[in-house]
């Protein structure tokens, strides 16, 4: 029988935040054997260490830094972001929706994306920054997808309120939250602590989510919500 585990490095530390650093970077597989009476097979690391009880946590360079930190702060509100993909990539599946691959796959890319960001540049080495490189061929891939649903909506003439049914409502919950990382990560871009190709893949993400959000009403056949100046 086959395991996937984290070795227990300062990486798994970053993991166990939600902060999405490569599970690959860090995993090691290993066989367990039925009969194995050795202790060491037979260990599994805890998903607690007690490390942030006092309010600090690590950083993928093992840098120390208070939990409230704007490095925190950005890797939080990606983890909320990946959270909601996955919240509405559930209601697209149960409705059939034929981007529902696209939208796993950009959860695997905010793996990358919160690798990056867990990688302050201040003290980063060259090990590090290599391990975590952000590819900007992530933000053309989205341009690619945003480009083709465009072309079978109808035009956009009005603004439109989060609606659509549930599989398009939570795509607009995901939207905002994306808007949201993107703030955080600005602020960590303009410090020059992360890459910004990261900040520019969040800002497409977001245009993403709003298309593909569109897409799902279409194709559920469910009416957007047209904003009326209330009188």
């Amino acid at each position: 029988m086959l395991f996937f585990v984290p070795k227990y490095t300062g990486l798994h530390r970053v993991l166990r935040l939600g902060t999405y650093a490569k599970l690959y970077q860090c995993g090691v597989c290993f066989r367990k054997m039925y009969n194995s009476t050795s202790e060491e097979n037979r260990r599994i690391p805890k998903i607690y260490t007690k490390t942030g009880d006092k309010g600090f946590s690590s950083t993928f360079t093992g840098e120390r830094r208070p939990k409230e930190d704007h490095i925190f702060d950005a890797l939080g509100t990606t983890d909320e972001l990946s959270s909601a993909i996955g919240l509405a990539r559930e209601f697209c599946i149960d409705r059939g929706q034929s981007f529902t691959d696209q939208l796993e796959k950009i959860q695997c890319v905010l793996q990358d994306v919160g690798s990056n960001i867990a990688t302050p540049r201040s003290s980063a080495r060259d090990s590090h920054i290599k391990k975590t490189k952000f590819s900007s061929q992530a933000v053309i891939e989205l341009e690619r997808w945003i480009d083709s649903f465009t072309e079978e909506l109808p035009p956009l003439t009005n603004f439109i309120l989060p609606s659509g049914g549930k599989s398009s409502a939570a795509l607009h919950v995901a939207r905002a939250a994306c808007r949201r990382a993107e703030r955080c990560v600005a602020a960590v871009v303009r410090s020059g602590e992360t890459d910004p190709e990261v900040a520019k893949y969040l800002n497409r993400l977001s245009d993403y989510l709003f298309t593909v959000a569109r897409y799902a009403a279409m194709k559920e056949g469910n009416g957007e919500t047209i904003y009326k100046r209330p009188e």
